[in-house]
């Protein structure tokens, strides 16, 4: 009986051993098929694939490299900007906007490089690489237009000033636009509303900065304009476009410091000393603004 059950465990002993040797030959034969798959690279589909991926890495290069070109259009428009706002510092007006104007060349400059990049290229493809610069420069061209008083730019007087003859001059320089054919860079209107939508935000800050300077008469006269830009706004639909709904509330949010402002110097005008009223709109802006996180 125990010869019979030693034989009977010698015997399960053994096959059990052989059933798992069996599985791990299996797995290994699995492994060597896997890591060593025959490829025909003759084959049409094979050669589709590589065209299809030489074509997406041009497409992901040139994104990055428009990405890089509209980082700079923001940080140049953002300087033209902060230099038209020195028309309350004191500087002559007409030297201050004459330089402001040379910053905005140097600005279309990169432009042109957006131009050339996206030439024969569907703009929409890479529509969100270059929408912040394109933001910016539309921002800073439209307070410079207005700070010369002549209003309100147009989506036309935008689009004309993106539209570069051929040149045949050597690139000399960083970031200089070399020889090239005419090109045009497209300015959607929705890029244009949206740039005019933060061109409202610096008309609140110059409204602010023309009261610490004796100005009482521009406030008036920018709360006038706003109101008109925002019933022009208002006029539109916002259902297909987030980011100008969201940019319509700023430009409401806007449009009553600026009020609020006026309404400031009109009851408390002759209570408040005027080198005060500065601190007064200051002050009330910073607590609307704190208002506006909590919310």
């Amino acid at each position: 009986m125990a010869a019979r059950s030693g034989h009977l465990y010698r015997g399960g002993f053994h096959g059990g051993h052989h059933k798992r040797n069996s599985g791990k030959d299996r797995v290994s034969h699995q492994k060597i098929s896997r890591r060593e798959p025959k490829v025909d690279e003759n084959s049409p589909i094979i050669a589709s694939f590589r065209t299809y991926q030489a074509l997406m890495d041009r497409k992901n290069d040139k994104y990055e490299r428009l990405v890089k070109i509209s980082r700079d259009v923001t940080i140049q428009s953002k300087r033209a900007i902060f230099h038209i706002h020195r028309i309350n510092s004191g500087v002559d007006k007409t030297t201050v906007l004459k330089e402001a104007d040379e910053k905005l060349i140097a600005v279309r400059e990169k432009l042109c490089q957006i131009a050339l990049e996206l030439q024969g290229e569907d703009l929409y493809q890479y529509i969100r690489a270059i929408s912040p610069g394109l933001q910016e420069y539309i921002e800073a061209v439209a307070f410079h237009h207005y700070c010369l008083g002549n209003g309100l730019v147009s989506l036309t007087q935008v689009q004309s000033d993106l539209e570069f003859p051929a040149t045949e001059k050597p690139s000399t320089e960083d970031g200089d636009c070399p020889s090239h054919p005419a090109v045009t860079l497209y300015v959607p209107p929705v890029e244009y509303m949206l740039g005019l939508a933060d061109f409202t935000g610096e008309l609140m800050r110059l409204c602010i900065t023309s009261v610490s300077s004796g100005d009482m008469d521009l406030p008036f006269q920018l709360c006038q304009f706003m109101r008109e830009v925002y019933h022009g706004f208002s006029s539109f639909s916002y259902a297909g476009s987030w980011e100008l709904s969201r940019k319509m509330h700023t430009l409401r949010q806007s449009l009553h410091k600026v009020e609020n402002a006026c309404y400031t110097l009109q009851v408390r005008g002759l209570e408040i000393p005027k080198h005060m009223l500065a601190d007064v709109f200051s002050s009330a802006d910073s607590e609307d603004t704190g208002r506006n996180d909590i919310t």
